[in-house]
């Protein structure tokens, strides 16, 4: 006892001489400090006015404590208030025009007050709280005294997972949700189904995991490859686990987007049910000179990466089947959005097909583009009489948008601009920012799809085009950053390729853009660095390039 008391003395006394630098990423609309200090230990006190509120604050911050510097604050009883050396959750009345995530950091000496008028405020302000801990771990923590206002920019701040390609373990996707809130991010997209992988658990069509989760090998090295593992590879989530990482998300005042994929993009649900392709007795096709591994016979989820023409043909039963998925999707995520895919569907096997022409025909559609239009709003329409909407790549665009439809922009900034234009919500998602499975850094130290992303060009992202009237900027619902994983197949290589650019990302989404200074935030980053370090965090050290 007499060492902490020695120990709380001393930072007293530092404080009265120093303090610490406050070093917050994404940067705040005003960081005023105090010239106090306040010390955290196990015997601070931490409540909430309205303690229901707060429940989901002060357990993820007792959990980030008791992992990184093994001690927790008590619990305080009401009666406490704000007196003492307390850590207190004030909630205010909602106003209106009130921004959802906004709130108030007051750290004196005494204590430190979140004030917010929602439960994401709290969440937030705590997070801000976070980044004023050193990084060193210790049971008695010295906190600068500091007056933080701050509100995000943008209402939908997202990342995306790719476990179509390579399948990511439950541990790991809650690890990268939290990765997502320690950044003040709020949309995880959760990509499931692909050409390579079945990832989601369809009571009634259990082929899909059965069958459709696992494929008999995978290439190695780069497209086309240079060999074949030969080895099954895949995995599935249980729709029980679905029900337990959507809450662990909830808690964190995230919201997943799942992604089931269509109409392309198909190859696993076929291999599972060949009657949902166009010529369901044509064997697997695959690009030529491409190792693979077993018979060339049957449909087969694909072991390489690209594109492939054997697509979901749109008939009847193809409908009926993905309603029908749909179903037990919905009813897993209580997102508002669903998303379809949409991208990268090739027309071959709808233009050889005497089924799909006699459609167009009959439904007076010109072209194949018109069949994924119609193929879309036909998937729109019954997602929409269930209560939600659909998001899909700008791709569904092509032929002719679907009347709620929200375009996310991957193909660079066109497709979201000609969106916005057509008074359809947009999410930017541009490749040339957002695509964190591009290399960071030159010559690339790992395989890498290929392109060149370091995190100066993707803290220069601006989410509203230049192009796009500022009337129109409304439209625009936020900003989203991608991890495919075709080269990606496991969680510390994952981890290499988010980390620091994930920091930059949420600079993006939440912060005023007039204020970005990429030099400030390099100096902010060194010590975000060293938290990555406390967390044990695998990230891209040669990445100011």
């Amino acid at each position: 006892m007499k060492h902490l008391i020695l120990s709380v003395a001393s930072l007293f006394m530092l404080g009265h001489g120093m303090s610490q630098d406050i070093h917050i990423i994404p940067e705040p609309e005003s960081v005023t400090p105090n010239n106090q200090n306040f010390v955290l230990s196990a015997s601070t006190k931490i409540q909430g006015s309205m303690p229901a509120k707060a429940a989901n604050s002060i357990d993820f911050f007792n959990h980030y404590l008791s992992s990184y510097y093994q001690f927790q604050p008590a619990q305080a009883d009401s009666a406490t208030g704000k007196k003492g050396n307390v850590i207190y959750f004030q909630m205010e009345a909602p106003a209106a025009g009130d921004t959802i995530g906004a709130y108030n950091l007051h750290v004196s000496k005494d204590s430190v007050i979140i004030t917010a008028s929602n439960e994401e405020g709290f969440f937030y302000g705590m997070q801000t709280l976070i980044q004023l801990l050193p990084t060193t771990p210790a049971t008695t923590l010295l906190i600068p005294g500091v007056d933080v206002q701050d509100a995000p920019q943008l209402g939908y701040r997202g990342m995306m997972l790719d476990c179509g390609r390579h399948f990511m373990p439950v541990a790991f996707v809650k690890k990268f949700i939290d990765y997502l809130a320690l950044h003040k991010l709020n949309r995880f997209h959760w990509h499931l189904t692909e050409d390579q992988g079945w990832r989601i658990e369809i009571k009634k069509y259990p082929k899909l995991t059965q069958v459709g989760a696992w494929r008999n090998g995978t290439i190695i090295g780069h497209h086309p490859g240079t060999g074949n593992t030969d080895e099954k590879a895949g995995g599935f989530y249980t729709q029980e686990q679905i029900k337990d990482i959507v809450k662990y998300a909830a808690d964190r005042y995230i919201t997943i987007i799942p992604e089931i994929e269509m109409p392309g993009h198909a190859s696993a649900a076929i291999a599972a049910y060949p009657e949902l392709s166009t010529f369901p007795n044509q064997p697997t096709e695959i690009a030529a000179n491409t190792p693979w591994s077993g018979p060339r016979t049957g449909k087969q989820v694909q072991q390489t990466w690209g594109v492939f023409p054997d697509v979901f043909v749109p008939s009847n039963n193809t409908f009926k089947f993905l309603e029908n998925v749909l179903d037990e999707v919905m009813a897993l995520f209580p997102s508002k959005y669903i998303h379809i895919g949409g991208d990268e569907c090739p027309k071959d096997y709808w233009k050889k097909s005497a089924y799909c022409q006699q459609l167009m025909k009959n439904a007076g559609l010109k072209n194949e583009e018109e069949l994924q239009s119609y193929f879309i709003k036909t998937i729109e329409k019954y997602v929409v009489s269930k209560g939600h909407q659909i998001i899909g790549w700008d791709e569904i665009l092509e032929g002719g948008l679907a009347p709620q439809a929200t375009v996310m922009s991957w193909r660079g900034e066109k497709g979201g601009i000609e969106a916005a234009k057509q008074d359809h919500h947009v999410i930017m998602s541009p490749n040339t920012y957002m695509y964190f499975d591009y290399a960071q850094n030159k010559p690339s130290d790992s395989l890498t799809i290929g392109g060149f992303l370091p995190i100066s060009k993707v803290y220069s992202f601006h989410p509203y085009p230049k192009q796009l009237p500022a009337e129109q900027h409304s439209f625009i619902l936020g900003v989203q950053a991608n991890l495919w994983t075709e080269y990606i197949s496991s969680p510390a290589k994952a981890e290499y390729m988010i980390f620091p650019r994930i920091s930059a990302l949420s600079e993006v989404g939440w912060s005023d853009p007039a204020k970005k200074d990429y030099q400030d935030f390099k100096s902010r980053l060194q010590t975000e660095l060293q938290r990555y370090q406390l967390w044990g965090v695998n990230y891209c050290k040669n990445w100011d390039m």
